[in-house]
Formats: structure tokens, sequence, C-alpha cells
């Protein structure tokens, strides 16, 4: 009796770490024009015998800090510093442009969309970074790079093609985008996708 107990105590226990737990991160949002969906199903179509995973394009982001699970007591202390770092910074023009893929040509794992050298982006994300270090969140060996994820790959049955047709879009204007504001965002994993549901955002330059 005492052991059944027990098993239950730990795992209501468990249940109720879980839940006072969210899986965050800070982002800017990005809303795809016209020509960035063209491209983006233009891609689709001569990838759709491959195993990929595409990014719903009302999910898709350019992550400044990804957080992990954390405990909620933690976000208003993470918000206010956001805040702060939104004061110090303009809004901004990016150009996105490229697409390539994270992993060994070999073994590729994510196709990206990429961006213009953008110093104003990189101070941004530095801020970011560097703010959250003395409410001990530091930066853990993460490196900013800037890029957009559009697609996880699970499988390619013909690497050849694969790499032709990213080679294909290589350089490739995709869109300007203008930043006036980053999110700070709650992930909740599923097996359809991902569900992301901002917890508050922080305009720049107010």
């Amino acid at each position: 009796m005492w052991v059944k107990a027990n098993k239950f105590l730990i795992k209501l226990a468990h249940q109720i770490t879980n839940h006072m737990l969210k899986r965050l991160f800070a982002a800017i949002k990005v809303e795809p024009d016209d020509q960035f969906l063209e491209i983006f199903d233009d891609l689709k179509i001569r990838l759709d015998d491959e195993m990929i995973r595409w990014v719903d394009e009302k999910n898709i982001h350019i992550t400044l800090k990804f957080f992990g699970e954390i405990p909620d007591d933690d976000i208003d202390g993470i918000c206010d510093v956001f805040e702060n770092v939104a004061q110090r910074h303009n809004p901004f023009i990016v150009p996105l442009r490229d697409i390539g893929i994270f992993g060994s040509s070999y073994n590729p794992r994510v196709v990206w969309f990429g961006m213009e050298k953008c110093p104003e982006i990189d101070s941004l994300a530095g801020d970011v970074l560097k703010s959250l270090i003395p409410i001990s969140y530091s930066p853990d060996g993460q490196k900013f790079r800037a890029h957009l994820t559009v697609g996880r790959i699970k499988f390619l049955k013909n690497r050849t093609w694969f790499q032709e047709v990213i080679n294909n879009f290589k350089g490739i204007f995709i869109q300007k985008l203008l930043v006036e504001e980053f999110h700070l965002f709650d992930s909740k994993l599923r097996p359809q996708g991902p569900l992301y549901s901002k917890i508050e955002s922080f305009r720049l330059g107010s």
C-alpha cells in the first residue's frame, strides 16, 4: 500500500512540476509576403517526394534565444529584461536572401532561408543574450546565427536531386523584412506540429 501511495505522490509531483514549466523562446515573427510564399511553395513542390516536415508559414520566425523549459515564475523577469532591450534598438529592415542547409551534404538536417549581413539584427540578438546573464540565463554556448528554419529533413530518397534543388535557389532574394518588434513565445509540442503562443511583445524603440 505504501509503495503504491509513494508512486502516486511521485507521479503527482511530476505532473505539477510539468504544469509549472513552459517551453519558451524569443523570436522575430516573419510575415511572409507573396514572393516569399511563391519561392517556398516552389521549393516544396520540387521536393515533394522527400520526407521533409515543412514549417507552417504562420510559424516562421527568426530565433533570438531558445530557453527550453523554464518555470512560470521566471517569465516576469525575462519580460522586464526584454522591455529594456527593446528600448535600446530602433526598427530596421533586413533583406531575406539565400536558401541552404544545416548538416553535411550527405546528411542534411534542416532547410533554412538566410539573410543579408545586417548589423542591426546581430546587435539585437547579442543584447538579448547578454542582458539575460544577470538573471541567470547564460548563453550556454548558444551563438546567434541569423536564419529562418523552413524544413526539417526526416529522410531523403535522392540526395543528388535534393542538393541540385537547393543549389538552384542559392543567392535568391526572398523578401525585405521590417523588424519593429520581437516576442516571447510559448511552444507546445504536438504530433501534428508545434503550437506557438505569444506571451508578450516588445516594441523596438518604445
